[in-house]
């Protein structure tokens, strides 16, 4: 504040010293005039000002800057005298005591409307005010309440994961009363062969594969999700199914179209199947922890097999006299070899950092390749549980699904990049950089990969529902078929009618195209 008036040559007297040619802030000498006053720079301390600034606002007073003012405070003097001259950051013990008081009177009569029940319960705030306990110590136990489905889902996991950490014996997997229903006319013919024989009319093989256009037939019966689908090995006449309904169903594919079988035998859904050579038998894999060995004809569980972990894929090893040796990729991230004849734990193949997601024979049956959800492949000999070859790069995803080409000398990797990636399946498993396939979006999905019998074309599902025929000479988009309402998992190319492709989806549908 001024107090004084200054005069006219005051005001407009010019500024002394050299003045900056330059200078950004700063008023100009004629913007300095004001009608109530002069403007003029002062330094101030920022927080002695918001200390006067709010305590003006909250009581009514400040304290007078000015050196020559006759009263120390400007402003409500009855609200200067009733406070005691208190700023707001400056409240002595008594006030902070009195206000403590009046916000517990405040509280005491909250309480009195509280609802009585929660009063009662240990874990309410309520009931620590009432009985004077600090919220620091600690709240008790809350009163009893019925967990939910799922909570207790998740109770039972932690607590089977929580014993095989101490080591103590868990069950291995859920025991299921094993049930199959058949839904054919009769399961021999009047010659007295079992339903599952291959017709005799069947013709060897077709001279040329051609992409499908239409669909042709539609088998439905899953009641969820369809994952997995393997055609009848050589002849194709009938095609396994693996829902997610805990049901794994057997069709027929060149009579009726109908469901022949229905396995029943697992309590989760159905993750992975395979037939052995022959077809007699297969496998189905499970969330419920269990492998189980199934009789094709009369749909009789024939062995169990568990580590106690979750299997993501199961193969048989390809020749014909080790039909017995079981690979299964875990979620522990090894891959487990039995011996099928005496149920026993042959060897097991622990190098990866992550859960092995495929299984995949090369080189005439004596390696095989894994991946796994650690971003990498690598490659066995058959019975020697060390890596020969690891391959893992940065800029490599995961590939859930892998396909061997008819001539066995390339590896198509379904990789979560969205493209399909070519390993040879020679000495050094190299990365054939000038094939890829591309366009589908699989992100996400363990969409299979698979090619036709005579090699020419590459095909895939995807997350959209959608089946991508590419050729495999040019890389090229040759054909895209929109084949279920949500994502196309699985696609088979039948062996013996080689223009026609099977898919299954999460529509829980498998198409004949």
């Amino acid at each position: 504040l001024v107090s004084y008036n200054p005069t006219y040559d005051q005001l407009w007297a010019p500024i002394y010293g050299p003045a900056h040619p330059y200078a950004k802030d700063g008023l100009a000498q004629g913007l300095r005039n004001h009608k109530l006053g002069f403007v003029e720079n002062a330094a101030i301390d920022s927080f002695v000002f918001d200390e006067q600034y709010n305590t003006f606002h909250k009581y009514g007073y400040a304290a007078d800057p000015s050196a020559s003012a006759v009263n120390n405070y400007v402003g409500d003097f009855d609200a200067l005298e009733k406070n005691r001259a208190i700023s707001v950051y400056n409240i002595p013990q008594s006030e902070q005591k009195r206000r403590r008081l009046e916000k517990k009177r405040e509280n005491e009569e909250e309480d009195e409307v509280v609802d009585k029940a929660e009063v009662e319960n240990p874990a309410s705030d309520s009931w620590l005010v009432k009985n004077k306990i600090s919220p620091w110590s600690g709240k008790k136990e809350g009163l009893p309440t019925e967990l939910t489905e799922e909570q207790k889902k998740y109770a039972e996991e932690y607590a089977k994961k929580k014993a095989e950490e101490r080591g103590e014996k868990v069950e291995k997997g859920e025991v299921v009363v094993e049930k199959t229903t058949f839904h054919g006319k009769e399961e021999k013919d009047y010659q007295g062969r079992p339903w599952i024989s291959p017709p005799k009319d069947v013709k060897a093989t077709n001279d040329h594969c051609y992409i499908p256009k239409r669909c042709v037939h539609t088998w439905s019966g899953h009641t969820k999700g369809v994952s997995a689908i393997r055609f009848f090995p050589k002849y194709g006449h009938l095609i396994l199914s693996a829902g997610m309904d805990t049901k794994v169903k057997i069709w027929d594919v060149f009579g009726l179209g109908k469901c022949m079988r229905t396995y029943m035998g697992h309590s989760k859904a159905v993750r992975d199947i395979c037939f052995t050579n022959d077809g007699t038998k297969f496998l189905s894999a499970g969330y419920d922890k269990n492998i189980k060995l199934w009789d094709t004809e009369t749909g009789q569980v024939i062995s169990t097999f568990s580590t106690g972990k979750v299997p993501y894929v199961v193969k048989l090893n390809p020749d014909d006299d080790k039909q017995n040796v079981l690979l299964a990729g875990m979620s522990d991230k090894k891959i487990v070899q039995w011996d099928m004849n005496t149920g026993e734990i042959t060897q097991e193949y622990d190098q990866h950092l992550g859960a092995v997601n495929t299984i995949t024979f090369v080189d005439n049956n004596r390696r095989f390749v894994t991946s796994s959800d650690d971003k990498s492949l690598r490659v066995w000999e058959y019975g020697i549980p060390v890596v020969i070859k690891y391959i893992s790069e940065p800029h490599m995803h995961s590939m859930p699904a892998i396909s061997v080409h008819p001539n066995t000398n390339w590896l198509a990797a379904q990789s979560l990049d969205n493209q399909i990636l070519i390993y040879s399946t020679r000495e050094r498993f190299q990365l054939n950089k000038k094939k890829r396939f591309a366009g589908h979006i699989v992100a996400g999905y363990a969409c299979q990969v698979n090619f036709s019998p005579d090699g020419r074309f590459v095909m895939s599902g995807d997350g959209e529902g959608k089946m991508w025929f590419w050729d495999w000479k040019t890389c090229k988009v040759f054909r895209t078929l929109k084949c279920h309402e949500g994502v196309c998992i699985g696609c088979e190319w039948h062996p013996l009618e080689q223009s026609k492709v099977a898919t299954c989806g999460w529509d829980g549908l498998i198409k004949y195209w």
